[in-house]
């Protein structure tokens, strides 16, 4: 958090990607673990909304995740996704995608420099 608000990370949404992350976070299941933290709703207020970007031409496992792929793209930006699973090589059009352990040691070591 400490990094989005020092501007060391920029956050990137669309419009449809907020709403799926709104509707994602109500789910019940999530409540038991008191999940979302209340700074995820700041985040995701605070994030850099661009427009909808067009729509991605490859296939995945997930057809609801390659909008995430396509903002990736269309921002030049890297992917961060607990579910590497749903973004098979193939499908990634060139977009690089970390588990967030790899992009958190990416940073850490941005920062030692």
């Amino acid at each position: 958090m400490d990094w989005v608000l020092e501007g060391t990370v920029q956050v990137v949404t669309s419009p449809w990607i907020v709403r799926e992350y709104r509707e994602v976070l109500r789910r019940p299941k999530f409540r038991r673990y008191r999940f979302p933290p209340h700074w995820l709703h700041f985040l995701i207020e605070e994030s850099l909304q661009l427009p909808e970007p067009p729509a991605w031409p490859y296939s995945g496992p997930d057809p609801k995740d390659t909008p995430l792929l396509a903002l990736a793209r269309a921002a030049g930006a890297w992917l961060v996704s607990g579910n590497l699973k749903h973004f098979p090589e193939p499908g990634r059009g060139g977009v690089t995608v970390l588990a967030p352990a790899e992009y958190l040691a990416h940073l850490e070591g941005e920062i030692q420099k």
